[in-house]
């Protein structure tokens, strides 16, 4: 096979930009406010806030988890806007997308500077030797600190080995929430222009190879209704065409023929059809039902392919198995093992950071992902397809170097609380086996001051960490965190205190009554008129131990009243069930029942004598 030849040549009406930044830091709102001004859509102010964000989790979480391609016209010249995810745990989006673009716009927020995620999207870029153009955003806001956020951004570009010209970085100062930009800090902006008259300036037109054989590479799919799967990459050579016969030149030196029979291209906020498309341009071809992530389309007398992207490994893996629990095929669609396996593996067709293997049991499937959240998404997108499954309990993937050391997953954490926390924070971080790199002391005017804290800490550590915090702190707690690298093993034990747990003692329906006499016992789970069967979780045992209690006892009616004795029973409202806090809760011998309407929890042995047979053998 051909060597891949070297571009020569630029394309001045195109240029391709990712925006990358940390979770919140307003990126999503920029690309609002870019599109409304540059008036991509006749109704786009009808379309609401975030217009990006198009995925339903992707707006209740207010965080985005897709990367996706919009494009302007401004001054006759084309821009293709990526909106990447500022999440760690979807950093294998990011990483396909910047060897889609050409530069990238680091959005930083005016108060709070370079979070983990900027540090780690910001490495990739320069390792790809991109230009980046620093956008200060949030400068409207009155504890912004933006000198001091200059600063630091500076000494991370520094600290991240950035070479003299990426160092030398044009920045901008913008109100996102405004619509406006400014190059001057002391002179207000009053629309977005200034930020895309230094696109223009600062980034690079797409480096092309017109007169050479087709390549593109292919780093996104996506499935349209009536086009079948369509692969998304930049044309890095020649051109392409509908009708045209292409070859797609796979992994481990697979290739194969196909006819192109959609073409498409970004204008605003949709897909164009198009009927030729040229070098530099970023395209959707269909037609192509084989084609998978990393792939390179090329011409098929001149097949040269294009190197593979590279993503980071996962390192946090759970079993996904099938509902067996009593109350399984209640409320779920897709129920069975062929079910849960035809799902999985559809999933790795696009979800890049994901891998799926087989167990000994047809019911059982091992998932590895990039964190918690990555696969707590999936789960979630999954019970609202109308799926039934049960997970267990995420455990972190640990390595053998070729010396034989075991090696696990650090990660970078940052915890932001207000100062009254600290000591309670410090400690049960410190449980955790997590050292501090860091600590500041952030003054406030306006109220009580706040605690900035930096820790390198196994990612064991990190698991469930963030609903102890979240008690500790009273809610207060921000906290992020960022996959750093594997090092050798933590040998000594993470002083996490065991959770004992409540366990429906037979199968019914809770009352209040019942619920009264246990819930001075620790925390339910569940309210009143709930239906509960032998071995579910409902409740946390205030002691670390588990606990079998009876929640659907009625009280015995008699002829005999003594005052008082039908006095209104007062309940604690049950703890809030969510995804994240289920997945953060269960022990090892717990599952999480996951259901389109309902999510429990669950012993893996339902039976209290096999469970305490199972403990005296120590399984």
């Amino acid at each position: 096979m051909s060597t891949v030849r070297a571009p020569h040549d630029r394309r001045d009406d195109i240029r391709n930009i990712a925006i990358i930044a940390h979770v919140d830091h307003g990126k999503t709102t920029l690309v609002d406010a870019v599109l409304r001004q540059t008036h991509v859509h006749r109704k786009i102010d009808d379309m609401g806030e975030r217009i990006m964000d198009s995925m339903d989790q992707e707006r209740e979480r207010g965080i985005t988890i897709r990367a996706k391609n919009a494009s302007v016209i401004y001054n006759g010249v084309k821009i293709n806007i990526v909106d990447t995810p500022g999440h760690a745990d979807f950093g294998g989006e990011v990483e396909r997308t910047l060897r889609m673009v050409d530069g990238v716009l680091i959005l930083i927020d005016a108060k709070e500077g370079p979070m983990p995620q900027t540090t780690f999207v910001l490495r990739k870029a320069l390792a790809l030797g991109h230009k980046a153009i620093v956008v200060i955003n949030k400068i409207d806001r009155p504890d912004a600190v933006i000198d001091d956020v200059v600063n630091r951004t500076f000494d991370l570009f520094v600290h991240l080995g950035a070479t003299d010209e990426q160092l030398d970085f044009p920045i901008v100062y913008t109100a996102a929430i405004k619509g406006t930009a400014t190059l001057d800090i002391n002179k207000p902006g009053t629309d977005i222009t200034p930020l895309l008259d230094t696109v223009l300036e600062k980034i690079s037109p797409p480096a092309i190879n017109a007169n050479a054989p087709l390549q593109i590479l292919v780093l996104a799919l996506v499935q349209d209704s009536y086009k079948g799967k369509m692969g998304i990459g930049k044309i890095q050579s020649g051109s392409i065409a509908r009708r045209q016969t292409v070859m797609v030149l796979g992994k481990n030196g697979s290739q194969f023929t196909g006819k192109v029979s959609d073409l498409a291209i970004y204008s605003g906020l949709e897909r164009a059809d198009t009927e030729q498309a040229e070098a530099g341009e970023i395209v959707a071809v269909a037609g192509l039902d084989e084609v998978s992530i990393g792939d390179t389309i090329a011409d098929p007398e001149h097949p040269i392919a294009l190197p593979r992207v590279t993503i980071d490994e996962p390192t946090v893996q759970m079993t996904f198995s099938v509902n067996n629990s009593p109350f399984a095929g209640r409320e779920g669609k897709f129920l069975t093992s062929r079910h849960l396996r035809e799902r999985l593996f559809r999933e790795l067709e696009t979800n890049v950071s994901l891998r799926v293997s087989e167990t000994d049991s047809a019911d059982r499937f091992l998932v590895a992902g990039r964190g918690e959240l990555h696969l707590g998404v999936l789960i979630e997108q999954m019970r609202r397809e109308g799926y039934e499954l049960q997970v267990s309990q995420p455990e972190v993937i640990v390595h053998h170097d070729e010396f034989g050391k075991v090696t696990e997953p650090y990660e970078e954490l940052t915890i932001q609380i207000p100062d009254v926390y600290q000591g309670a924070v410090i400690e049960e971080i410190g449980k955790r086996r997590g050292e501090m790199r860091h600590m500041k002391l952030i003054h406030s005017d306006v109220g009580a001051s706040e605690m900035h804290l930096e820790y390198h800490i196994p990612t064991r550590g990190i698991m469930g960490l963030k609903n102890t915090l979240l008690a500790k702190t009273r809610g207060t707690v921000i906290m992020h965190h960022v996959f750093k690298a594997y090092e050798p093993a933590e040998q000594r034990d993470l002083l996490v205190a065991p959770h004992g747990s409540l366990v429906a003692y037979e199968d019914g329906t809770s009352t209040g009554y019942a619920i009264f006499m246990v819930q001075e016992r620790g925390s339910m789970f569940i309210g009143p008129g709930v239906d509960v069967y032998r071995g579910m979780v409902i409740g946390k045992n205030s002691r670390d131990e588990d606990l079998d209690v009876n929640v659907c006892k009625e009280k015995h009616l008699s002829n005999m009243r003594a005052s008082g004795s039908d006095e209104a029973l007062v309940l604690v409202p049950p703890q809030e069930m969510s995804l994240e806090f289920a997945l953060e809760y269960i022990g090892p011998d717990e599952l999480v029942e996951v259901t389109p309407k309902s999510l429990r929890l669950r012993k893996r042995l339902l039976n209290p004598e096999d469970r305490r047979k199972a403990k005296k053998s120590g399984k």
